[in-house]
């Protein structure tokens, strides 16, 4: 008799505060699970949209059927509780979102700000809201009258230290390298408001970070060695933050320029329905496979990530809605968020729109941003490829089957529901590989999806759904617009003081020059930061410091930078700070540390795939089309055979020396030129890294058929049901 997925996993009644009854399930039979609060009518389900329309056989992922207030009395009354007060503060929300979507929009289209006044007005737009919305301490205390005055003090603030450049930038441009008294007073309190609301948006170690770059800007004679330098008075520091490369730079104009048009653009998705249609769509395709639900998760977040660029906002929308299904059939509920939180995350490295750092990396480099989705699609392509066979994995692991055919609907009905979001998101596509800038494309993509929308009943917007998706778009917009600023603190500091260039020349020095690794290195500062940053700043402060050195040791630019992007968003998966992961645990009433390990898991693509970018022609699309086909199908075959160590287990359990094994043809491939030089420097024998590669590839492949000719064998000897067919085998 096949086991339970309890008994296979070894659970207990109460598992989690979780009691589960299941159906034994094998391949290709339906689990029926019945988990305490997971019933068909609790939480977003397919049929909860009431419309009236072809549209209620969607997922509500995006809680319209919620009964809720509108978004901006929702993130007052969160602040300061039900009032008055509330209601002003809702009614000054509404304005100032529909002030910044106005204003972006008419920069986008006509101009007529020059760069630092268009990143002097935002992010006013930004500090007022973050101010008014986010409390200066918990609970009660934030919304006290001292805690008001303060709010009202600091909205000040931003609003005199915002507009001075902009009356006085004649003055100030004539008097730049000799500033006044007064401005580096302003850009003293600049710095602190930022640093405020960057403590209500991003979190107190983020605040710390930028002190200490501050700190050692300031105490530079005092350093000993080669991190010693010159020093800077606290009136360069505010005058080069404020005035110089520093809050108003480059890495805030890219959010002004670019990210805010693709932010519009996913709020407008999430607004019409579009989110919901994706969702569908992800499960029509995958739900009927074993361990559907994941799967299904996996590629719903995929399409949802790839278009909001934001791995938490896709946990917290598509979440509700894919974690019951994946403990409904049986995962267990850290999996289930480990597993939302890893495919949250790859959306931020899927074109088209990947994550913000994507249009810092093009700013940066200089490199067309059409260029970076380019390259950007195979490894993305990839790390979902390998997160489809964790969960594959998982499912047959503890027996887990598909699901119900009345939790999923039919491909016709998901179709007719929405087909019509297809365009718009075709259109970027298209656009973007034709070099159309991609505040064009993004402008194009959001009037095409605003006119199909109108033009069907289910995701036509009225006047107030109009107002809310410029809402949604300023809600989404303050983390990252804050985050982006605080960090242009770190840039202009490093460039101040010229760390990037030491600690560039220490890690090659220090590594002798061993790619492998510097790789480590980057990947350990890169988990290092990520504990208190979010990925768009971590990504900012590794690349001034990190790239130059891989660089140094033979990487191209537009590989250096990847893989400091694909080790940035580390931050979302990886304990002890997993923002995704934590998110995502809320959701499945999981512990965090369990998800966050869990994602951690199956997130590791997020290590290995840059590897394979540094040693492999996975990034030269336009090279020799042979290279890049024997880069990708070495490079599938050293990710499945990590990802079968790792878990151990495939169509059957792995043995200890069958694991050894797989990991042993998953570093032949990953760290080939690494083989090469070690066989040259011990033996003296100058074998080509492709062998390595062939080896590892050979003997990956075999240990993989290995798995499948057994499992088929057991499938064939396996004894008859009642009704004479082999009993199937998971």
């Amino acid at each position: 008799m096949a086991e339970t997925p309890s008994q296979a996993r070894g659970d207990t009644p109460g598992h989690e505060g979780e009691e589960t009854a299941t159906v034994p399930a094998t391949e290709g039979t339906a689990t029926s699970t019945a988990t305490d609060g997971d019933t068909a009518d609790r939480g977003p389900g397919f049929g909860r949209r009431r419309t009236g329309t072809s549209a209620d056989v969607l997922p509500d992922v995006e809680g319209e059927d919620d009964g809720a207030g509108p978004v901006w009395k929702r993130m007052a009354v969160e602040r300061w509780g039900e009032g008055p007060l509330a209601t002003t503060v809702g009614v000054l929300v509404l304005v100032l979102a529909l002030g910044l979507g106005l204003f972006q929009i008419h920069i986008a289209l006509l101009g007529g700000f020059d760069a630092r006044q268009q990143r002097l007005i935002h992010l006013l737009f930004v500090l007022v809201l973050v101010l008014l919305v986010k409390p200066s301490l918990p609970g009660r205390a934030g919304r006290s009258i001292p805690a008001l005055v303060f709010d009202t003090v600091l909205i000040g603030a931003a609003f005199v230290t915002s507009l001075y450049p902009i009356v006085y930038q004649q003055e100030l441009a004539s008097r730049a390298g000799a500033y006044t008294d007064l401005d580096w007073i302003m850009g003293l309190i600049a710095i602190v408001v930022l640093l405020e609301a960057t403590r209500r948006t991003v979190g107190m170690v983020m605040v710390v970070m930028v002190a200490a770059f501050i700190f050692y800007a300031w105490v530079g004679p005092l350093v000993p060695g080669q991190f010693g330098h010159s020093g800077a008075t606290i009136q360069r520091i505010a005058t080069h933050s404020y005035l110089g490369d520093g809050v108003y730079g480059l890495t805030l104009g890219v959010v002004v320029t670019f990210v805010f048009v693709f932010i519009l653009f996913g709020a407008l998705l999430s607004k019409t329905g579009g989110g919901s249609f994706f969702v569908g769509l992800a499960y029509v395709l995958t739900g009927r496979m074993v361990g559907g639900p994941a799967k299904g998760a996996v590629l719903s977040s995929a399409l949802m990530g790839s278009v909001s660029g934001s791995a938490i906002a896709n946990v917290v929308s598509t979440g509700p809605f894919t974690i019951p299904l994946m403990k409904k059939v049986g995962y267990r509920r850290h999996d289930a968020a480990g597993v939302e939180a890893a495919a949250s995350t790859g959306g931020q490295i899927l074109p088209p729109i990947m994550g913000a750092g994507a249009f810092i990396m093009a700013e940066r480099t200089g490199i067309p941003y059409a260029d970076i989705v380019k390259v950007a699609i195979i490894p993305a392509l990839m790390y979902f490829g390998v997160m489809f066979l964790f969960v594959d994995i998982l499912a047959r692991k503890y027996g887990i089957g598909v699901a119900r055919d009345s939790d999923l609907p039919r491909m016709r009905a998901v179709m007719a529901a929405g087909w019509h979001f297809l365009a718009p998101l075709l259109l970027l596509i298209v656009l973007l590989l034709n070099y159309v800038p991609p505040t064009r494309a993004g402008l194009w993509a959001c009037g095409a999806l605003f006119l199909v929308a109108m033009l069907r009943a289910a995701s036509r917007l009225g006047p107030r759904d109009i107002l809310e998706v410029f809402v949604l778009a300023a809600r989404n917009t303050m983390p990252v617009s804050v985050a982006c600023a605080v960090a242009g603190i770190i840039v202009g500091m490093v460039g101040l003081t010229g760390l990037g260039l030491v600690l560039s020349d220490v890690l090659v020095t220090v590594f002798a020059g061993s790619l492998l690794l510097t790789l480590l290195m980057v990947a350990i500062a890169s988990l290092i930061m990520g504990i208190g940053l979010p990925v768009t700043a971590a990504y900012v402060v590794l690349a001034v410091l990190a790239v130059p050195a891989l660089q140094e040791l033979g990487l191209a630019v537009i590989v250096a930078h990847m893989i400091v992007y694909w080790y940035s968003q580390d931050s979302n998966v990886t304990p002890p700070v997993a923002f995704a992961a934590f998110a995502a645990a809320g959701v499945a009433n999981a512990s965090p540390m369990r998800s966050g390990l869990s994602a951690w898991k199956f997130a590791k693509g997020l290590y290995l795939i840059p590897m394979l970018m540094a040693y492999s022609a996975l990034m030269e699309v336009d090279g020799p089309i042979t290279d890049l086909a024997v880069a990708v199908v070495s490079g599938c075959v050293a990710l499945a055979t990590a990802a079968i160590a790792l878990e151990g287990h495939f169509l059957r359990p792995v043995a200890v020396g069958e694991r050894i094994a797989f990991v042993v043809a998953s570093l032949l491939i990953m760290i080939a030129p690494e083989w090469s030089a070690l066989f040259g420097a011990a033996l003296s024998l100058g074998v080509d890294s492709s062998w390595f590669v062939l080896a590892g590839s050979v003997l990956g492949t075999a240990l993989i058929a290995l798995q499948v000719i057994a499992h088929r064998r057991n499938r064939n000897t396996a004894p008859a049901t009642a009704d004479g067919t082999p009993t199937p085998v998971a």
